[in-house]
């Protein structure tokens, strides 16, 4: 068999130091100058060795501060598919109700809610004209203390002069804003349309998910349409993929999701 190339036995090594505790979780890499003189490597091969440990998830790179072992964090699992008439699924008391049940403790932000002009993608979900005002309203998620996911959902303002004036109150609307909106303005949701995305966190996502700038994120935009087929709502969801996994249903009275368990027989 070939001898395998010099950086991946130096990324092996490192792994196995990584596996065994050796480098604990969040402890900071030995610096390049220190891995070259150890392994008797050039530079390249030791940053081929960095990124392959990278790519794998096991390691990530802070600017201005080096090389540190990733925390591993239980994921959350999340059920895209669900009721299309309520949401559920990115619903916010979904989302509690399952991370309740898991003996977790979640934590959702009072929205901050905003007036403004969107973005040009925000504006051709809502099929709106761009530059046409939207009521936005923003929250932060954690489970455990730990940063999970970012939400912002946008609503014509069109939908606050009709008759809806808590989509600008800075606190959380009790029956939810599918059954809000349905009360007031007669807007029955008939279903969503989810499309994901994955995307590499500007500085404020790194921030707040205490992730390096090469992580990957997942960004869902949840378009809800009404019983016109118009549009009702955007919810653009923002997960980092090391602590988030999603499951897709397809078909009727499907079992629950159950990978805790040895498989019968």
């Amino acid at each position: 068999m070939a001898q395998q190339p010099m950086y991946q036995q130096i990324a092996e090594d490192l792994r196995k130091q990584i596996d065994d505790g050796t480098l604990a979780p969040g402890s900071q890499l030995p610096t390049e100058i220190e891995l070259r003189d150890r392994y008797e490597a050039s530079r390249n091969t030791i940053r081929d060795a960095i990124k392959r440990l990278i790519s794998q998830g096991l390691i990530e790179t802070r600017p201005g501060q080096g090389t540190f072992v990733t925390t591993w964090v239980d994921p959350f699992v999340t059920v895209l598919t669900a009721d299309p008439k309520t949401g559920a699924g990115g619903d916010t008391a979904t989302y509690l109700s399952q991370v309740s049940a898991a003996h977790r403790q979640p934590r959702v932000t009072t929205p901050r809610v905003e007036i403004l002009a969107p973005p040009d993608q925000v504006a051709r979900r809502l099929r709106i004209t761009q530059g046409t005002q939207v009521v936005s309203r923003y929250r932060e998620r954690y489970i455990d203390e730990i940063p999970w996911s970012l939400e912002t959902s946008y609503y014509p303002l069109s939908f606050f002069t009709d008759g809806a004036p808590k989509l600008l109150i800075a606190e959380d609307i009790p029956e939810g804003t599918v059954s809000y909106l349905a009360e007031t303005l007669g807007l029955h949701q008939i279903g969503y349309r989810d499309w994901i995305t994955a995307r590499l966190p500007p500085l404020a996502e790194q921030a707040f998910f205490k992730i390096g700038h090469d992580a990957s994120v997942f960004e869902i935009f949840r378009t809800a349409f009404d019983q016109h087929k118009r549009p009702m709502r955007l919810t653009v969801m923002v997960f980092p993929a090391d602590r988030n996994q999603f499951i897709v249903d397809v078909g009727d009275d499907l079992p629950d999701p159950r990978y805790d368990e040895e498989p019968e027989g």
